[in-house]
């Protein structure tokens, strides 16, 4: 990951592409564990959210509240402060130690942070969604003998997910975009490896030219972009396949401020 450290050497174009190319690939680590395990996780919170057991929805409504309620660079901030006071020869737990040195670098103590931030972001997705279900697909199941998990598998997850589809593409995007913020957080890049602002910045302090390096970043970030509109998209058709004409694709709409 970011397999390159930090040049000495002159800063050639060519160079600098492949530099803040090689830095991409801590991104989409990040990115897409973080998607994928924040997904999961925002579907039970989701569904404690809009459950009626309230050990379990007020625990998920608070989590909810505070990862969208504050902002991600001082969870990052917090987060990495929280795992360096830990014991650096472990925690013992029933007569087993559990290493602790591992959470504070970035590959797992910024990736926790990310699964956290998205799926509290997600899951208030999901349960807009879940809360907006047509009444009329529901009485539908409950004609056809459906109920119980055989209902939510087939008729209101699927249908939820159609719905929340387009603002999660949007939360998916932003989330990658989110990763350029890992390493100008508390967590140190390992052997001056990191992501690809991370390179950029080094670029730009060795060169005092910011329209080379960071242009070269962007173009980086609006290729992954269109890629992620692109296979979100194709979910998108998939799950909205049953209905009367094509699939509209979704639209990218920034978050300026979150």
């Amino acid at each position: 990951m970011g397999q390159f450290k930090l040049p000495a050497g002159d800063m050639t174009l060519c160079r600098q592409v492949v530099l803040i190319g090689s830095g991409m690939i801590w991104n989409l680590y990040f990115g897409a564990l973080s998607l994928a395990i924040g997904f999961c996780l925002a579907t039970g919170l989701a569904l404690a959210k809009a459950g009626g057991i309230r050990w379990l929805r007020v625990p998920a409504e608070a989590f909810i509240f505070v990862f969208r309620g504050s902002p991600l660079f001082i969870q990052f901030f917090v987060a990495y402060q929280a795992f360096v006071l830990l014991p650096r020869e472990g925690i013992e737990i029933f007569g087993a130690t559990l290493p602790t040195a591992w959470l504070s670098r970035a590959w797992a103590g910024a990736l926790i942070v990310l699964i956290l931030n998205t799926a509290a972001y997600s899951a208030e997705i999901f349960y807009g969604a879940l809360r907006n279900v047509p009444r009329g697909d529901l009485e539908a199941a409950d004609a056809y003998g459906l109920s119980g998990w055989a209902r939510f598998r087939r008729i209101v997850w699927p249908t939820a997910l159609r719905l929340a589809w387009p603002a999660y593409t949007n939360e998916a995007i932003f989330l990658f975009h989110a990763t350029t913020l890992v390493f100008f957080s508390s967590f140190p890049a390992f052997r001056q490896q990191g992501d690809a602002l991370y390179y950029a910045s080094y670029i730009v302090d060795k060169t005092f030219n910011p329209f080379v390096a960071y242009p070269i970043a962007a173009v980086y970030f609006i290729l992954l972009t269109l890629c992620l509109i692109g296979i979100f998209g194709v979910f998108n058709r998939r799950l909205n396949r049953h209905l009367p004409g094509a699939a509209q694709r979704p639209r990218y709409r920034p978050n300026l401020i979150r």
